[in-house]
């Protein structure tokens, strides 16, 4: 059985196989700025958002179905992979400030980037990660079964890397953030780009 951590604890609820971590308000992984800070940050950055994590060795797949109401734009349910608070990966179910709801990831290497994905109806989504040596994608779906690639990227690291959940709401109040049937699988997907 795996064990899980916290950076910036919050409240966890499990019930009915589910996992609801409230997001408090103003919360956000993000790394803004030009130079690094005396802490070793970039200037403005936002690490403060609930980030429940376990520890995973090699090639993995993290799956998981995610809901919440939004309210306010970025309110996310979120997957974070993180080698450190400067090397980092996110993938979101999120409410753009297009006025849409949209699979968004972001790839941090000292500095954040942000792409957003497609844009989605409802409010539930399945999530996906896979590892591959040192390349990560990210999936969605709609259903659970197909899963279609949202973004491939790279990552070097030879340490065990954080895996986990995040509950975000960067402009909004906050509120609670669900995730369902989480599996995190130790395994290696024959094709990284499919994530199968």
């Amino acid at each position: 059985m795996r064990k899980f951590n916290w950076i910036n604890e919050s409240t966890l609820e499990e019930k009915d196989g589910v996992m609801t971590i409230h997001a408090p308000a103003k919360t956000d992984y993000f790394n803004f700025g030009e130079k690094l800070n005396a802490q070793g940050m970039p200037d403005e950055s936002v690490g403060n958002a609930p980030y429940y994590y376990t520890e995973v060795e090699g090639d993995f797949v993290l799956r998981v179905k995610v809901s919440l109401e939004f309210k306010a734009d970025y309110d996310a349910c979120a997957i974070l992979l993180m080698k450190d608070e400067l090397n980092w990966g996110k993938l979101c179910f999120e409410q753009s400030d297009f006025g849409t709801r949209a699979v968004v990831s972001v790839v941090t290497q000292v500095r954040s980037d942000d792409a957003n994905g497609c844009n989605v109806e409802g409010n539930e989504l399945w999530l996906q990660a896979a590892r591959v040596g040192n390349y990560f994608s990210f999936h969605y779906s709609l259903d659970g079964e197909r899963f279609d690639m949202t973004r491939l990227f790279y990552m070097e690291t030879d340490q065990p890397l954080k895996v986990g959940l995040v509950a975000q709401s960067p402009l909004g109040e906050g509120g609670p953030r669900h995730f369902a049937h989480f599996s995190l699988e130790n395994r290696t997907v024959k094709n990284l780009r499919q994530g199968e």
